[in-house]
């Protein structure tokens, strides 16, 4: 009797729990009405921080339109590159928008939308500099991962022995220090920005970035630098950029890519590409 007391209570309160479960109130979807977007403010000409502190340039630019055809209330917020990624997990904020590079090894700790851009990257010199028109210089090359290219190995010759400035935690850091940490000096830069100024100022001999950037770069420093070697292209630095998101924000990521599409169909990347580029970043 008593054993058989204990299971007719154990069935009650199993019974309970399942109404319990089936009644419960089951946690809805955010209701996206307002994302917090960060980017540096300061990776011309993609973002940049105009005179009067307010955040220009072709992603702020593409953030309208994208939250707008959400009908989203976005707000841009500036913050260091190095962070991005550590406050977006920790959900500081909502979106990452800094020319960030798909890759696999960022897939494993945060989510992406489709792609809104895909550039190559480059090296940089002084003009006066006698690594200026290195071999490749005005070409392009494609290169997979774990790709050896002989143009590669011609730029490791005549890079030997010299100083390359890279910003940290880039796509563009991990290749050179692949393919240039045993035969160059790597310095790693915060910011593009110092970087550029140790160029200009001959206290490093190279820097390898986006080659867009690299390009608005040149212009600040009144036409005194120039690239070097082939552009570099291909999925080595990964599919192209596009939006950081977390993981769990699936929602989010689906109504971005819906706008990005959005974007490309109608010409509206194209059109902020040519604005800011000067060339079609189209993906």
């Amino acid at each position: 009797m008593n054993i058989a007391r204990i299971l007719s209570v154990g069935a009650v309160a199993l019974a309970a729990l399942y109404t319990v479960a089936l009644t419960a109130p089951v946690a809805a979807a955010k209701d996206w009405k307002t994302v917090t977007i960060t980017l540096e403010g300061a990776y011309a000409p993609w973002n940049l921080t105009n005179p009067d502190g307010t955040l220009g340039g072709f992603e702020p630019e593409l953030a309208k339109y994208l939250c707008d055809h959400m009908k989203v209330d976005c707000t841009l917020v500036a913050s260091d590159w190095d962070g991005m990624i550590p406050a977006l997990t920790a959900g500081k904020y909502d979106v990452i928008m800094d020319a960030l590079s798909i890759t696999e090894e960022r897939k494993k700790i945060i989510d992406f939308t489709i792609p809104y851009a895909h550039t190559h990257a480059a090296f940089a010199t002084a003009k006066d500099s006698p690594l200026a028109n290195a071999a490749g210089t005005g070409t392009v090359i494609k290169l997979d991962p774990g790709a050896n290219a002989k143009e590669i190995d011609a730029l490791k010759e005549a890079f030997a022995g010299k100083t390359i400035g890279i910003q940290a935690a880039t796509v563009y850091s991990k290749f050179i220090y692949d393919n240039f940490g045993s035969i160059a000096t790597v310095r790693e830069y915060k910011t593009g920005a110092e970087r550029d100024l140790d160029l200009e100022s001959g206290r490093i001999d190279l820097v390898f970035d986006d080659a867009v950037y690299l390009i608005s770069a040149f212009e600040k420093a009144n036409g005194t630098l120039g690239f070097t070697g082939p552009e570099i292209g291909g999925t080595i630095f990964g599919s192209g950029e596009g939006l950081g998101l977390r993981q769990a924000d699936t929602d989010l990521r689906d109504m971005f890519n819906k706008a990005i599409q959005a974007a490309l169909d109608d010409g509206t990347i194209k059109t902020l590409s040519m604005k800011w580029f000067k060339t079609d970043v189209t993906p």
